[in-house]
C-alpha cells in the first residue's frame, strides 16, 4: 500500500508554483485621490450599466453624492446604447444568431472641474443564438446577456479610471 501526502501538504507544495508564475486574485479595484467623492450624470439613470457602474464605484471605495458640488468629481455617462444584428437566418429565413453589441461612452471630470479623462468609448460585443422553439427561454438568456455585458462594462470602465492615478 502506497503512502499518500495529507491534502494540506499538496497545497503547500503548490503554493510556491502559484507565486512563481505571477498568479494573484484580483482583488478591488482602487481610484485615484479625485474620484474619492463622484456623481454619476447620464440621461438614463436606471440603465442596466449606470446600475451597474455606480454598484462598482461604491464597490472601488467611492463616495456617490447625488448631485455636482465642490469637491465632487463627475463621471458623464455621454452615450448608453445596446444594438442587436442578425448575424445569421435559417433556410426559411428566421434568425438563428444575433450580435448584441453595447457601446458606451464615458468622460470624468476631476473636482476642480479640469477634465481628468476625456471622452473614451468602450464597446463590447457578444453573440446570442436564437430558437424560435424555446422564445421564453432565449428572451431571458438575452435579458441575462444584457446585464452580464452591463457588469462587464462597468469592470473595464472602473480599470480604466484606476489607471487615471499612474498618469
Amino acid at each position: 500500500m502506497r503512502a499518500r501526502l495529507p491534502l494540506h501538504w499538496l497545497l503547500a507544495m503548490a503554493l510556491p508554483l502559484f507565486a512563481a508564475c505571477g498568479f494573484h486574485l484580483q482583488g478591488r479595484q482602487g481610484l485615484p485621490a479625485p474620484l474619492s467623492r463622484v456623481t454619476i450624470e447620464a440621461d438614463e439613470r436606471q440603465s442596466e450599466f449606470v446600475a451597474s457602474l455606480r454598484g462598482a464605484l461604491e464597490g472601488a471605495g467611492a463616495i456617490l453624492e447625488p448631485r455636482p458640488g465642490a469637491g465632487i468629481a463627475r463621471v458623464r455617462v455621454l452615450r448608453d446604447r445596446v444594438t442587436e444584428r442578425v448575424l445569421t437566418v435559417s433556410s426559411r429565413n428566421i434568425p438563428t444568431d444575433y450580435e448584441l453589441t453595447h457601446d458606451v461612452r464615458v468622460a470624468v471630470d476631476g473636482p476642480d472641474g479640469r477634465e481628468l479623462m476625456p471622452q473614451e468609448d468602450f464597446t463590447l460585443t457578444r453573440v446570442l443564438s436564437f430558437d424560435e422553439r424555446k422564445l421564453l427561454a432565449k428572451e431571458r438568456e438575452k435579458d441575462l446577456l444584457l446585464a452580464a455585458m452591463a457588469r462587464d462594462m462597468s469592470s473595464v470602465v472602473i480599470r480604466r479610471l484606476g489607471s487615471l492615478q499612474s498618469q
